[in-house]
């Protein structure tokens, strides 16, 4: 049966894994002092590949160590599962349980029945080698493969659990298992407005009394034999250059295609009751949300309508608590046409509210992480808020045409609540507010 509603839903903890550090702090710091994340691929042969730089995370390499302080009973439960678990379940895994630590939830925090976990996914790769061997079985004296051997000789060499460290929902498995969370769980598979999306159900889940905390994250990579390859094919990537760290160029007339990465993030939502009666420390609290999905029609532009709508809901639940100062967090992708879009969304959006608002880009600074993307970029701009000031677009030197908008500079205060945005090329869109607590 459903508790009494609750009207107000605050941000407890923040858990990262980033190309620009594994910590809330590490990953200010690092952008506070303009670094970037892109440097050249190490875990793709990138001789074979006609793009040779990336946005990879060093920092991580799945030992139990990266996944915050843990209990001696956690530690042997995750050490235990590690084998059905791709690295973006892993780096999922180790961000919420980051989260709940920096949240400073404990088994006797809350009602484990009314503690849920949401998460957002990529569709989630095999790597080719699960299937190595069992291809060298199908192959004749002369190395040729025989595609009629596999059901007898080949099938049978892959690990029997092999589709358990791939499954879109094992993040959220995982972490509702090891924590014993038996509340509400669910996941979304949709790109890079997963995050967006994820924390939109959760808020509404509190809110309507399903639950008392929930722990929202996204995790992603473009990092990924297949996965590079397919965006090698089908997307638009940047071009090599010198500088790598130049690569990604949101909003720049000179913007020729996105950098790949990867990363993962997480957050605690709580409802403020709940919250307050903890004790806990509050990062932000959520005022609105809105998505929106717009097919191509004719000449429109679909995806700057689709970014308009997520982004214009959003404001408009937000209403007058909605501060006086604030940023816009763009998804501000490197493409072109993208960039293009969300610029006129932006400007729209201000025009109509007859307001200024500076924005920033995160991946200016990492690239594109996939699903993981929209995490990074929550923690980002609630850090810019806990310091009280935003950082520049990295690489911006000639503003685009449509955007009739502010970038942001080192010196622009965060203020007092920010807009952020994410989208899909399909035309899926989702924007969230969120303010200083």
């Amino acid at each position: 049966m459903l508790r009494s509603k609750s009207d107000r839903v605050v941000i407890t903890g923040l858990g990262v894994v980033s190309p620009l550090g594994c910590e809330p702090e590490s990953l200010w710091q690092n952008v506070q002092a303009g670094k970037s994340g892109i440097s050249p691929l190490r875990a793709l042969p990138a001789a074979a590949l006609p793009i040779h730089f990336g946005a990879e995370v060093h920092d991580f390499t799945g030992d139990i160590e990266n996944y915050g302080p843990l209990d001696n009973q956690l530690k042997r439960a995750i050490k235990k599962n590690m084998k059905v678990m791709c690295r973006e379940i892993e780096m999922g895994v180790a961000v919420s349980q980051k989260a709940i630590a920096h949240a400073g939830l404990t088994p006797s925090s809350g009602d484990p029945q009314r503690t849920g976990v949401l998460f957002g996914c990529d569709y989630i790769l095999t790597r080719p080698e699960e299937y190595s061997d069992g291809a060298q079985h199908c192959r004749d004296e002369q190395g040729v493969f025989h595609i009629e051997r596999w059901p007898v000789d080949g099938l049978p060499k892959v690990n029997p659990l092999w589709l358990l460290k791939y499954l879109p929902n094992m993040p959220n498995s995982h972490v509702a298992i090891y924590n014993d969370f038996r509340g509400p769980n669910n996941s979304l598979t949709v790109r890079e407005a997963s995050m967006s999306l994820a924390v939109a159900e959760a808020y509404d889940i509190i809110l309507r009394g399903g639950a008392d905390v929930m722990v929202v994250g996204s995790t992603g990579t473009r990092i990924h034999p297949l996965r590079t390859t397919h965006a090698v094919l089908v997307e638009s990537l940047a071009s090599n250059q010198a500088d790598p760290t130049s690569m990604s160029r949101p909003f720049d007339e000179s913007s020729d295609g996105m950098v790949l990465g990867e990363g993962a993030g997480a957050l605690v939502l709580e409802s403020h009751k709940h919250a307050q009666a903890r004790g806990a420390k509050i990062w932000g609290e959520i005022l609105g949300a809105g998505s929106a999905m717009v097919g191509p029609r004719g000449d429109r532009d679909f995806l700057e309508m689709a970014i308009s709508l997520a982004l214009g809901k959003a404001l408009d639940q937000a209403g007058d608590r909605l501060p006086a100062s604030w940023h816009v967090h763009a998804h501000g992708l490197s493409v072109a046409q993208c960039d293009a879009s969300e610029a006129g969304a932006i400007s729209q959006q201000l025009k109509r509210l007859g307001v200024s608002a500076p924005v920033v880009a995160g991946k200016s600074y990492y690239g594109n992480l996939g699903a993981g993307s929209g995490a990074i970029e929550l923690v980002l701009s609630m850090l810019a808020m806990e310091h009280g000031r935003l950082f520049p677009i990295r690489n911006l030197k000639q503003l685009r045409a449509e955007a009739h908008w502010q970038p942001a500079t080192a010196t622009d205060s965060a203020g007092d609540a920010f807009a952020h945005i994410a989208y899909t090329g399909q035309g899926q869109a989702a924007s969230l507010v969120i303010a200083r607590p």
